[in-house]
C-alpha cells in the first residue's frame, strides 16, 4: 500500500499552501514536537510528498506531513 500522496494531490497542496502562506496548526501527530494547536508560522515550502515546511514564529522549522498533521489557512 502506498502511504505517499499522488502527483495530484501534491500540486493541490502546494496551490493551497503556496510559499508565504500564513497558517496556523490546528493539530500534529508528534509525540516530540513542542508546537501546539493554535501555533502559527509561515509556509516555507511543500516537498515531493505533501509534507508543508513551515517556519514557526516560535523558531521551529518543522513541517505538517501530510495525513498525520492539521493545519489551517489564517
Amino acid at each position: 500500500m502506498n502511504k505517499f500522496p499522488s502527483k495530484e494531490t501534491v500540486e493541490r497542496i502546494r496551490k493551497q499552501y503556496p510559499t508565504g502562506t500564513r497558517v496556523e496548526l490546528v493539530s500534529m501527530n508528534d509525540p516530540y514536537s513542542k508546537l501546539k494547536s493554535g501555533d502559527q508560522g509561515t509556509v516555507n515550502f511543500v516537498d515531493d510528498i505533501g509534507t508543508v515546511f513551515i517556519n514557526w514564529d516560535c523558531g521551529s522549522t518543522l513541517g505538517a506531513a501530510y495525513g498525520e498533521d492539521v493545519i489551517r489557512r489564517i
